[in-house]
């Protein structure tokens, strides 16, 4: 496991970087006897923040991943001193990526106190054993293990000022680690061409076809036009002068069916990797020589969720087209078409065209609209809702 000490310029790196190894040191004979095997734990080389503003977790990600394969880790934990972002937008303790393997730990929660109290300093038992319970908890995480209703380390974070000790697993979630720390070391293969590399990454994801399911399902991709405004704004905009377009109606009525659908797929899947390599969302961000299994699956989980985001914001604009066409548009207009030699317009015909003007959307705000926040693309993706 690497530590990265993410530290604000006005805090000592190396009081951060003395902490960090204390949480690890603190966990380590927890996480052994639950998991089942040794853990080695090195520092890495903290990395200074601009400021103390309050942070999304995969703002640290690319810095994350990037030592995870120079390293290489099977893991690596973040701690920082800049509070911590949920995506309710709620400051939190900490949060975990399980795809990414990468889960990010804030100290700002366990030092905050009571109102007039001062804040409570890094060496002061509480904030030393609660931090040693959230790594352990997110870790947890990591290692696929889900929260424990019966209490231990997976139970629902929550500060405890009495603490003393480090919790331990519970039954269910030591029996989850211990099935899964056997398949923590992965293969690994080395960068060197790109044919190569796309291999490694399709071979990754057919192996792990349950990781992959189950990044796409609670990422809520289909959902992330409503999140990314100037992307979706940039598909609407254009499509609401094509629908009152004769020209556009023309192509619509007279498409074929599998035409429109051929057009449609192919034009998702391009805006999609599009996004992908135009914003460099790959991880990590630096070619290196050495790219671990789950460093292929979190790049093949971002194109499948940009893919899915694509698909969402298709739907969102062709939802929008079939209410003006249903509702805006005066009963029978489409019929007295000019160009329209069949005087019956069935549903089909104005669907279609609703799907023609919305494929032309979504290729116009993948190309002038784009994702206005990576970070926050990656927030709602790969990170827990819930610390």
């Amino acid at each position: 496991m690497g530590l990265l000490a993410a530290t604000a310029s006005r805090v000592d790196p190396d009081r951060l970087v003395a902490f960090a190894g204390r949480l690890a040191a603190d966990a380590a004979d927890e996480l052994a006897a639950a998991t089942g095997v040794t853990w080695r734990f090195y520092d890495e080389e903290p990395e200074p923040l601009a400021d103390g503003d309050p942070r999304r977790p995969s703002e640290f990600l690319d810095e994350a991943a990037l030592r995870m394969v120079e390293g290489p880790y099977d893991l690596v934990v973040v701690v920082t001193d800049a509070p911590l972002l949920a995506r309710d937008r709620s400051r939190v303790a900490g949060l975990a990526s399980p795809l990414s393997r990468v889960a990010v730990v804030s100290t700002h929660r366990l030092r905050v106190s009571g109102r007039d109290r001062p804040s409570r300093p890094l060496d002061a038992p509480a904030v030393r054993y609660n931090g040693a319970a959230v790594l352990l908890h997110q870790v947890g995480h990591l290692l696929g293990a889900a929260h424990d209703p019966d209490g231990g380390v997976m139970a629902p974070c929550e500060f405890d000022p009495e603490r003393r000790s480090v919790p331990s697993f519970g039954d269910r979630a030591a029996g989850d680690l211990a099935r899964t720390a056997a398949r923590v070391p992965e293969e690994a293969v080395e960068s060197r061409s790109v044919p190569g590399l796309v291999a490694f990454h399709v071979t990754s994801a057919l192996r792990n076809p349950r990781k992959m399911l189950r990044a796409l399902a609670t990422s809520r991709a289909p959902l992330l036009p409503l999140f990314l405004p100037k992307l979706s704004t940039a598909a609407v905009a254009p499509t609401l002068i094509l629908v009152f377009s004769a020209e556009t109606w023309d192509v619509g009525l007279n498409l074929g069916n599998g035409t429109a659908a051929l057009f449609a797929v192919v034009s998702v899947l391009a805006a999609a990797v599009y996004l992908v390599f135009s914003l460099n969302l790959n991880v990590p961000r630096e070619r290196r020589g050495v790219v671990t299994e789950h460093v292929a699956l979190l790049n093949v989980a971002i194109l499948g969720i940009l893919i899915a985001g694509t698909v969402g914001l298709f739907a969102l604009v062709a939802g929008i087209m079939l209410v003006i066409a249903y509702v805006v548009f005066p009963p029978n207009l489409m019929t007295n078409w000019p160009s329209l030699e069949d005087p019956v317009v069935t549903a089909v015909d104005i669907v279609r065209t609703a799907g023609f003007i919305a494929t032309v959307g979504v290729l116009s705000g993948a190309l002038a609209g784009g994702l206005e926040d990576r970070t926050l693309l990656r927030h709602l993706a790969l990170f827990r809702r819930r610390p």
